[in-house]
């Protein structure tokens, strides 16, 4: 999926108001902190704060303020590419959700956008990570007939965390042992919620974190291959190399000649 825009904490003024026509294969979620007024089909909605909304490609998008300031975070996406993942979820289109435990929503929506304004090499990952996380959050919420009494399973936010720490501390030496007991889960059960959630292994993904901090600091700076690897938490040199160029496809050392 490809971010077109994105805002968290946005806010505006009282006489905020917004129409905008359908686009095909644009999308634009909107959970609102305050209260607001969406209008569908000729018909108002007046939501209180922590609703959200997903208007499809299909329906114009007709909001407003409610007398008051209008505060939202929101993302304006479209498909690219993932439109049979996408297609896969069932998701509430064009009608508001008031979900009880939004700030996991938001949270998701904040880290979305700090990946977004960053300069990371692993920037388009953390998204399409962070956004197929978020929509399946949406799709489990829609599914459920009272989703306003409902709450959101911890582990979501905490494996979320949890994965980001990975990422940006890839000289650590993670295992599942650490990994699991820092989200307080047993070594079986995270193992197997941590491969549901992201489709991937823990180690798999302690790896990957590896290699994508590597590849930045070898484009970046003119750091020696033995420092790359202590940088990323290798203790060998010959494994941190094996280990680059069975993921990379070539050695450190012509990765950086190819830039």
């Amino acid at each position: 999926m490809n971010i077109r825009c994105i805002g968290f904490n946005s806010v505006y003024g009282s006489d905020y108001s917004v129409y905008r026509e359908p686009e095909k294969n644009v999308f634009m979620l909107i959970l609102v902190k305050s209260s607001v007024v969406f209008r569908v089909n000729g018909m108002d909605f007046y939501v209180p704060p922590y609703t959200f909304m997903l208007f499809n490609d299909n329906c114009v998008q007709e909001y407003r303020a409610d007398g008051g300031f209008f505060i939202c975070d929101w993302i304006c996406f479209d498909k690219d590419g993932d439109g049979e993942f996408f297609d896969a979820f069932e998701l509430p289109f064009n009608r508001p959700v008031k979900f009880s435990e939004s700030e996991f929503i938001s949270s998701l929506i904040r880290n979305i956008a700090s990946e977004y304004y960053s300069l990371s090499s692993r920037r388009s990952k953390m998204i399409d990570t962070l956004m197929k996380t978020l929509l399946l959050k949406i799709s489990d919420v829609s599914g459920r007939r009272d989703s306003s009494q409902q709450t959101v399973d911890p582990h979501y936010t905490a494996l979320i965390e949890l994965r980001e720490k990975v990422y940006r501390n890839p000289q650590m030496k993670w295992n599942v042992d650490a990994m699991a007991a820092d989200v307080n889960m047993s070594r079986s059960y995270f193992q197997h919620i941590y491969r549901e959630m992201f489709g991937v292994s823990c180690i798999s993904d302690v790896i990957s974190g590896k290699i994508e901090k590597a590849k930045e600091i070898l484009s970046e700076t003119s750091c020696t291959i033995s420092q790359v690897s202590a940088m990323c938490g290798y203790d060998n040199e010959e494994h941190f190399m094996r280990q680059f160029k069975k993921i990379v496809g070539v050695t450190p050392t012509k990765y950086r000649r190819k830039l």
